[in-house]
This record gives C-alpha cells, structure tokens and sequence, in this order.
C-alpha cells in the first residue's frame, strides 16, 4: 500500500516550476495570494502540516513555535538566512530547520557591485536627468563620479559571498581588503589578492568602499553602529547586501545628510519596508527593494534545494541542508 504523502504548507508564493514540481511530489497546500501570512495563519499552518515552506517574511519565534502542537517536524526554509526562525527552539521541539545556502552567492555578489557602481559613478542621479527631459548635453564637469580601479574594498565578512565580491571586485582593478570572524587560509588569501585585518576598526577607517556580507546574529547586530561609522572617511561609500540589523540605520541617515559619508547603497533595511524618510530623500544614496537574489535561476534553484530537503527528510534521512544551532 503506498504511503500517504507528507503535508506541505507553503506560505508565499513561489515560482511556478517550484510550486508544480511541489504538487507532484507531496500533498501540498500553496497560498492563493502573494502576500505574508499574518501570525494567526502562520501558527494555523504549523499545526496542520508536517513540512513548513516558509520565508524570510515569516517570524518563526518560540512563542508561534510553542503553538505548533506535534504534528510539524521540518521548517523547509525558502532562503539561506534562518535569523527569522528560533533554531534552537526548534530543535528543543524536535522540528528540524533547513535552509537553502550557496544558490545566490552569484546573484547577491553580482548585486553588490552594481551598488558600487551605481553610487560610485552616480547612475541613479543621471537616469533621474534623462527621465525628467532636462539634459542640456554633455559637460566637463557634469555628474562626476569616481573611478573604482586602485581604490580599497573592505569586505566585512569573507563567506561565499564575500568572496564572490573579492573575485569581481578584482577584474575592476580594486584592492582587496577584509575582516572575518576566522582569517582564511593562505591559498584562498592569494587567489584572492586579500589584506586580511584583524581590528575591524582599523580597517574601516581605511577604506574607499566598505561592503558589508555578514549574516545576521545577536554578535552582528550594530556591528557598523555610530562609532564605527564615524571612523569612514568623509570620502567612503558603505554598502549592504546582507541584512538591515548590521547597520545602523538611523546614524547612516544623519552622517550622510551631515557630508561625513559620500554615499550608501543599500539593498536591506534595518525596519524592513519601514525606511527613514531622511534616507529617501539623499541623492547620494541609492535604495533598492530587496533585489540581492532576485533572478529566474536564483529562486529556482532555491526551490530545488527546498524539494530536495523535503524528499530527503522523506526518505528518513536528514536534509543536506540541515541548520544547526552551533552553524549560525
């Protein structure tokens, strides 16, 4: 007699090749509408499924995780960050927590140098001048931006993704610097052309471009707080593709509009949707809605990697992608 199939819930929704391929395998319930459940259908859906497909939208803490009763055994995470889930909880409830690493390093890393870009040679502010109709033509001295060949790229936090803005911020003639938790080994130093800093401070202070690729966790919260921040010069630019709670948002704001930072580029937000207005208003900055991952590929195979966990989990053996409490 076959066995019954394990009930899926997912709680946005996701591409169709994603969706399809979920139908075909596991009893599957998707959501109609793209937008986040509120926490009543969050703790609702955790009560009637087996699996829980949810994303970086969904607060999973140990008070929705308290309510979930028995029948939840695997939170089947659609994206690589897991801050938004109480691992440790979980475990504590015998629910395994996956997550989908490594599919996006491209994409994001490829998101960080546009950022560079687009605040460095101040694109936004000439396609702002195109789309108004008020281009006189060109001029000697008009928008002028600067060049990033030889200038210093500090890297805070050197995972794969931070690695991945090293390889491409080498093709722009940019000298390599970073900080991490652990220094890298030799050889991934070389190919890499990497300065490693032990002093984060140090480092900062020295810096043309600062990119931030840290994960969110309680030690990281603030790490670029008001303090750090004023050790930039007035000349740098910050970036950040990795998560809003890094950086001090509300210090960014006032040392921007204040001429103590030349520029920003964000791409997450401490308050998620909620931004500092000052902030919108800076032509020195330029705001992006979350785009780090946004390709076709990228969400594909980030559903295969969900797909795959789930049949694992399935089949009676743990995910590949299984987190931990010690990995975060």
């Amino acid at each position: 007699m076959p066995r019954e199939r394990l009930s899926v819930v997912v709680t946005r929704r996701l591409p169709d090749v994603v969706e399809t391929r979920l139908s075909e395998l596991f009893q599957v319930r998707l959501r109609e509408d793209d937008t986040p459940m509120t926490r009543e259908e969050l703790v609702a859906a955790m009560r009637e499924a087996d699996v829980l497909v949810p994303t970086i939208t969904d607060t999973i803490d140990a008070g929705a995780l308290a309510q979930a009763g028995d029948r939840l055994k695997l939170i089947a995470n659609y994206g690589a960050g897991v801050d938004h889930i109480d691992v440790a909880t979980a475990r504590q409830r015998g629910i395994l927590v996956s997550n989908t690493p490594g599919v996006l390093t491209d994409d994001t890393a490829d998101m960080t140098l546009a950022l560079i870009l687009a605040v460095t040679r101040r694109i936004p502010e000439g396609l702002a001048l195109m789309q108004s109709g008020d281009w006189q033509g060109w001029a000697p001295t008009a928008l002028l931006g600067g060049r990033l060949a030889g200038r210093r790229l500090g890297i805070l936090g050197m995972g794969r993704i931070g690695q991945a803005v090293a390889r491409r911020a080498q093709v722009f003639g940019m000298q390599v610097h970073y900080h991490n938790r652990r220094r890298l080994r030799g050889e991934i130093e070389d190919a890499l052309e990497a300065t490693y800093w032990e002093s984060l401070d140090q480092m900062v202070a020295r810096m043309d471009i600062l990119s931030i690729n840290c994960p969110s966790t309680p030690s990281t919260f603030h790490l670029m707080n008001a303090r750090r921040l004023k050790l930039l010069k007035p000349s740098a630019v910050i970036v950040n593709t990795s998560r809003g709670e890094v950086l001090d948002e509300h210090a960014l704001t006032r040392m921007l509009r204040a001429g103590e930072i030349a520029g920003a580029g964000l791409d997450v937000y401490e308050h998620g949707t909620d931004i500092n207005p000052r902030l919108r208003e800076l032509k020195n900055v330029v705001l992006l809605p979350h785009m780090g991952s946004a390709t076709v590929e990228g969400r594909a195979e980030m559903g295969e990697k969900v797909i795959i966990n789930i049949k694992t989990f399935e089949d009676g053996h743990r995910p590949p992608d299984q987190v931990v409490p010690a990995m975060l």
